[in-house]
Order: structure tokens, then C-alpha cells, then sequence
């Protein structure tokens, strides 16, 4: 698992690479929550996940959290560019309708700038 931190157009644009399941959430969950301290002013995300080929309950538990620490914070989470195996987690578990979920990442980050 990658995690790179960027902003773009204001928001965080977090990109993710490789399985998202219980052997990598933790240094996901350091990598963003260390970004995050760093860049306090920023409140909306965009979370890219075109890259995340697999993810177990254990990830899609690390997104949850991260929606609530971001709204928590008066921010806005996004997904964007979800992969059929990850996509069939969200279905199962009906977690699509907890997320904003988008085809691409600039239609997401449209959206995060509204």
C-alpha cells in the first residue's frame, strides 16, 4: 500500500495503490492522519482509489473512520475511480450510500470545490 498526498484546487487529492485490507490500513491511517496535521486548512478529500485492487473490511473500516475524522472537522470526503473488487465490498456492506462515490477524480474534485 502507497498512500501520496497532494492538494488540488484546494482539496486533498489522497491516492491510494494496492490491497486496502488489515495488513495496510494502519500505515495508511498514519501516512493520511500525519498529512493531515500538516495541512490543517484543508477540509474536503478526494480519495483516488483507481489503484486499490483489493479491500477487505478492514479497509473499508479505515475509510469510515476517515469520513468521520473529516467531518468531524466541517469537511467532505469523496471517492472516486472505484475498482469492481472494492466496488462489490461497498455493494455488499451498502457502504455506497454512506460515500459520494464518482467516476473520475476531477468529476470528484468538482464536486469537493462546490
Amino acid at each position: 500500500m502507497s498512500v501520496a498526498c497532494t492538494k488540488e484546487n484546494g482539496a486533498g487529492l489522497i491516492s491510494l495503490s494496492g490491497p486496502l485490507t488489515a495488513a495496510t490500513v494502519e500505515a495508511f491511517r498514519e501516512q493520511f492522519a500525519a498529512w493531515q496535521a500538516e495541512e490543517a486548512a484543508v477540509k474536503n478529500f478526494v480519495f483516488d482509489l483507481s489503484a486499490v485492487d483489493f479491500m477487505d473490511s478492514a479497509g473499508l473500516g479505515a475509510l469510515i473512520a476517515a469520513l468521520k475524522r473529516i467531518t468531524e472537522r466541517g469537511g467532505d470526503m469523496k471517492l472516486a475511480c472505484l475498482q469492481k473488487k472494492p466496488r462489490m465490498v461497498f455493494e455488499i456492506t451498502r457502504a455506497y450510500k454512506v460515500f459520494e462515490i464518482y467516476d473520475t477524480v476531477e468529476e470528484a474534485l468538482s464536486a469537493a470545490g462546490e
